[in-house]
């Protein structure tokens, strides 16, 4: 897969996916504070340090970041996912993801385009599936996405998740082939 990959989301608009690198990382890092303060999708209950930042979403990863097109690497990131073996060794092939979408270009198409992308990429990587190991249950956009896109829900893990008002929430282990 050659990045960049220019790209219209569903109602017109022109973006730019491209592999990330450093120039991305103070717009990935405000976005994942926004998407942590909401607490719907990670399990992270505050920011992580810049160390520990550059660790999730850089190292042993590809990352790819999506901006409006003509302005990659600005202030205006409108989305990303990281993309990297689940385990090591004999069940490195076996990838997982994960994924953010700035609340304001939510419900444009582009957490489909960023999966549809994903799964592409994986496949050529020579991944032979992909498995999310921990889906917030009460994530009814993600987990709807992810079916549509043929992933399946493997089992549930009760009261996985603690909430921001301090009660717990199941979460969903989910997985597709990427087998033909």
């Amino acid at each position: 897969m050659e990045f960049p990959i220019d790209a219209k989301l569903k109602d017109g608009t022109p973006i730019q996916l491209i592999l990330a690198d450093h120039r991305d990382n103070e717009p990935l890092r405000r976005l994942f504070e926004i998407i942590i303060e909401e607490g719907a999708s990670y399990p992270h209950d505050r920011p992580p340090d810049e160390d520990d930042f550059l660790e999730y979403w850089f190292k042993g990863k590809s990352t790819i970041v999506a901006y409006p097109q003509r302005s990659p690497h600005g202030p205006d990131l409108l989305g990303a996912f990281y993309l990297k073996p689940n385990w090591p060794g004999r069940a490195r092939h076996v990838a997982n993801a994960g994924f953010m979408v700035a609340p304001q270009w939510r419900n444009k198409g582009l957490g489909w385009l960023l999966g549809a992308v994903m799964l592409q990429y994986a496949t050529e990587l020579g991944y032979r599936s992909v498995i999310f190991n921990l889906v917030f249950a009460e994530n009814q956009v993600a987990r709807r996405l992810w079916r549509k896109l043929g992933f399946s829900e493997l089992a549930v893990l009760p009261g996985a998740v603690l909430k921001n008002d301090r009660t717990y929430q199941d979460a969903i282990i989910m997985w597709k082939s990427l087998l033909p």
